[in-house]
């Protein structure tokens, strides 16, 4: 079984090969795949040199698997010619998400709409995984029928480059490479991505539009604030969810913990609360704060952390791929 991780010397590449470690996922060959700059480029990994290869090379090596983590236009140009060569590509990227004829899965609520056929499967948005995973089992048992999310997102969902301008302003250098159109460090920033003619930005429609794709239902209304916060380690969320029928704080509490991949953080009087410092590599999305929204019926408010990099990214893409092959999808 030959696996090939593309985009092997990014951020999100890095952690991706730390989870296949940690999962003890079974292949024969592993391909480290990168963009021309870093072709021939040496990395240790499980005590064992990988030289970087290119694109072209590994669609030629014809893996069964290959898990993209390297932008949307590499995404968009070479998804496609992997998939020509019967490799099942799992993406990171936006490139597919909202393609129709494409399948955005996170495995605990979704996997089983997959098939031997689809051969470029999307991984969701870092934000949209977490708040999903948390919503889901509350979803099936009472309904939902409107979402408020705000996120406080760590620098990390930027990339390295960002998480050097934050380290370079907390050092005091008086010049450091600007990522971001504003200091980040001791600030805040209400904006991630691109804003959109309707003065969302694209990470907020991201989380509206994947929300709806992912929970196959577009009657439930989704509205999102996106916030980039100096901090690393996951990505934290305030969400407000009305749900159809109205619920029992006991029970909610008991379906969050009885889900899957879903640790319940939630003793205020003991000051214990999801927070990124303690969420960082870790694969589960933490949950706390919940309480009732006393301003309206059939509503919760809930805290919601997960490391981004992780369940957002890496460690869903993982578990796409275990599910292929525990189900002989490839």
């Amino acid at each position: 079984m030959k696996l090939a991780v593309v985009g092997a010397t990014g951020l999100v590449g890095s952690e991706i090969l730390e989870v296949l470690d940690e999962h003890n996922f079974p292949y024969d060959e592993l391909l480290l795949v990168a963009s021309e700059r870093s072709v021939g480029k040496q990395i240790e990994y499980k005590g064992k040199k990988h030289t970087v290869i290119g694109l072209a090379d590994a669609v030629a090596a014809k893996p069964e698997i290959a898990i993209f983590s390297a932008g949307g236009s590499t995404s968009l140009e070479w998804a496609p010619k992997f998939a020509e060569v019967g490799t099942v590509v799992v993406d990171n990227s936006s490139a597919w998400r909202m393609d129709p004829t494409k399948k955005l899965v996170v495995p605990e609520i979704n996997a089983k709409e997959l098939t031997k056929t689809d051969k470029i499967i999307a991984n969701p948005n870092c934000s949209t995984i977490q708040m999903v995973l948390a919503l889901e089992p509350l979803r099936q048992r009472y309904g939902i029928k409107r979402i408020v999310v705000s996120t406080y997102q760590s620098v990390t969902g930027t990339g390295k480059a960002a998480v050097d301008q934050m380290m370079a302003e907390r050092a005091g250098e008086a010049n450091p490479p600007m990522v971001y159109p504003h200091k980040i460090d001791m600030n805040v920033l209400p904006h991630i991505d691109v804003f959109q003619a309707n003065g969302y930005t694209k990470e907020e429609m991201k989380m509206i539009n994947e929300t709806k794709k992912i929970f196959s239902d577009n009657s439930i209304q989704v509205t999102s604030t996106t916030v980039r916060i100096p901090t690393m380690g996951g990505h934290s969320e305030a969400v407000n969810v009305e749900f159809k029928e109205d619920f029992d704080l006991a029970e909610v509490r008991a379906l969050l913990e009885a889900t899957p991949g879903v640790i319940v953080q939630d003793d205020p009087t003991n000051f214990i609360y999801p927070m990124p410092i303690t969420a960082h590599k870790k694969d589960e999305v933490f949950v706390g704060r919940l309480r009732r929204d006393e301003s309206q019926p059939n509503t919760l408010n809930m805290w919601i952390v997960a490391d981004n990099l992780r369940k957002g990214a890496a460690t869903n893409a993982v578990q796409i791929a275990e599910y292929l092959l525990e189900n002989k999808l490839v």
